[in-house]
């Protein structure tokens, strides 16, 4: 009976990845900053699915982040054989007008963790015949995203750091993914205050967060090194590298920039 690990668990593409892993038999260790939702997750995929769910209610942008993680987990480690390092968020506004401390608190939580959490399991995979380990990036990492500028710059981050240790483990039992997904029906544009122009345009290419995780967890178990969902998304993803980078900004900065009023912290689709 194995186990897998996810962060961001609580809902959207986390919680629905989650469910997907359970729909497979495997137990689950959840992690998110939101602990009633977490809980309501937790209470829901052991209802739907009869599997054992374990929650840590934890900021991940905190400084012992990783050690209460890995000490909470650690009694199943010689069951942990996916770890999905999917928590993650963002800010929409202009970097000048933002607080700086929430900044490098985004740059913890996307990166830091991420990269913190993969070295701490890469031990504990490597225990397995086969292993797998999914890190979230996004549509955004393919192009520069004015005015959502630093969730965009650590979703670059993550996908090539994602590909560059897919490679250095590539005699090793742990097939390594990223996952880039586009717009997903999740709470992102309200929790942001987003403009109508980027809601509408949202609403026209939104997955759902269950069709999200159904194509990563299948990409995943197939090894795949970049899962990116859906036709639109991949044409996203593909696109901006034939037009010059300066029409690609323009293009997403005016769809980003939030010129009726001030920016707000948004959390990510994630």
């Amino acid at each position: 009976m194995s186990y897998a690990l996810v962060t961001g668990a609580a809902k959207g593409i986390g919680k629905a990845i989650a469910a997907e892993l359970a729909q497979r038999n495997y137990h689950l260790l959840l992690v998110d900053l939101d602990d009633v939702s977490l809980q309501e997750t937790a209470t829901a995929l052991v209802g739907l699915y009869h599997v054992n769910v374990h929650t840590l209610h934890q900021d991940l942008s905190q400084p012992n982040a990783l050690s209460k993680v890995t000490a909470w987990s650690s009694r199943w480690h010689d069951q942990l054989t996916v770890v999905v390092n999917n928590a993650g968020y963002g800010i929409n506004g202009a970097f000048e007008q933002l607080s700086l401390e929430e900044q490098f608190n985004v740059i913890d939580v996307n990166i830091r963790a991420q990269v913190g959490l993969s070295y701490a399991y890469i031990p504990v995979l490597r225990r397995f015949p086969k292993a797998w380990l999914l890190n979230l990036a996004s549509t955004t990492a393919y192009q520069t995203v004015p005015y959502l500028n630093i969730y965009a710059a650590t979703k670059a981050f993550a996908l090539s750091f994602t590909r560059g240790l897919r490679y250095e483990l590539r005699h090793s039992p742990i097939s390594v993914s990223a996952l880039s997904p586009g717009s997903t029906d999740t709470d992102f544009v309200n929790r942001a205050r987003m403009g109508q122009q980027t809601r509408k345009l949202a609403d026209r290419f939104n997955m759902t967060p269950e069709s999200v995780a159904k194509i990563a967890v299948n990409g995943l178990f197939k090894g795949k090194a970049e899962i990116v969902p859906g036709f639109i998304n991949k044409l996203n993803a593909s696109l901006p590298k034939f037009f010059p980078k300066s029409l690609v900004e323009r293009i997403a900065g005016n769809i980003y920039e939030q010129k009726e009023k001030a920016p707000v912290v948004a959390i990510t689709p994630g």
